[in-house]
């Protein structure tokens, strides 16, 4: 399995870690962390599933600790490269940057409206903006929606490398040696992996449905499911979501490379 813009490889490894949606509660991202520094082993990986930002009241915070963890990680080993540790974008990142290309849609009401009603109004607080802002914007025409989602990216790149982050995101990783597959939500199985495109964040439904080895993956793991089911674990899938940012606990699991869960715990 070959990198590529959207799909990360993970290399050959014994052990990857994955930590579920987190939803805005940097609090429960710190405790993970927190446990993680003891747990993590020479030669691992740490795969973070998505949806990092929406719903939550801390979604700057939630940025920043993810990316202080990384310089505390690569900086005290055991992990030992920087790409070792991968981020895949969310349907939250996903919206959030439908939103910030607004004035390009054909009809930015509907599509402001359709984001903010699926959790993206706690981001664009967290930013500065509103959706009152927005909605007004919106009806002004292209120039002021540009102005608007312009100082939108300028309070985005005002975080230190929170812009950076969200310009890396990978929409799945894979293993090279095509054992494990992570993605945000759901695939649809009867497309091969390449072209999934927004399958990876709208798919929930179809990721049910998986009932055999997807290409040949011994299991697909994913960290948000909509409907709210919570850890679940079947013969192919696992599913890695406690519920957080709605009450409920952040979860992180560490899979061998047949796909047997090593380790997990939640916060």
């Amino acid at each position: 399995m070959r990198e590529t813009n959207t799909i990360a490889s993970i290399r050959e490894t014994s052990r990857i870690w994955a930590v579920g949606a987190i939803h805005g509660d940097a609090a429960r991202l710190a405790a993970i962390h927190g446990e993680l520094e003891s747990r993590l082993q020479h030669g691992d990986v740490l795969v973070y599933l998505g949806n990092y930002l929406g719903h939550g009241g801390q979604i700057v915070e939630t940025v920043d600790e993810l990316l202080g963890f990384r310089r505390r990680a690569l900086a005290h080993p055991p992990l030992r490269f920087p790409d070792d540790i991968i981020y895949l974008r969310g349907s939250q990142e996903e919206m959030w940057q439908k939103l910030l290309q607004l004035q390009f849609a054909s009809d930015p009401v509907s599509i402001l409206n359709w984001v903010i009603s699926r959790g993206v109004d706690a981001t664009l607080k967290a930013y500065g903006g509103s959706a009152d802002e927005g909605g007004y914007a919106a009806k002004g025409g292209t120039m002021q929606l540009n102005n608007w989602t312009r100082a939108l990216r300028d309070a985005q790149r005002a975080h230190p490398g929170h812009d950076t982050l969200m310009a890396h995101l990978k929409r799945a990783a894979a293993c090279e040696d095509g054992s494990l597959l992570f993605v945000n939500c759901g695939i649809d199985p009867q497309r091969p992996l390449t072209a999934q495109s927004d399958a990876f964040w709208w798919a929930a439904r179809s990721f049910d449905s998986i009932a055999e080895p997807y290409e040949g993956f011994t299991r697909v793991v994913r960290g948000y499911d909509p409907d709210g089911g919570g850890f679940a674990e079947t013969g192919y899938t696992v599913t890695l979501d406690g519920g957080c940012g709605f009450g409920g606990r952040l979860i992180a699991a560490c899979f061998s490379a047949d796909g047997s869960i090593l380790d997990s715990f939640e916060c």
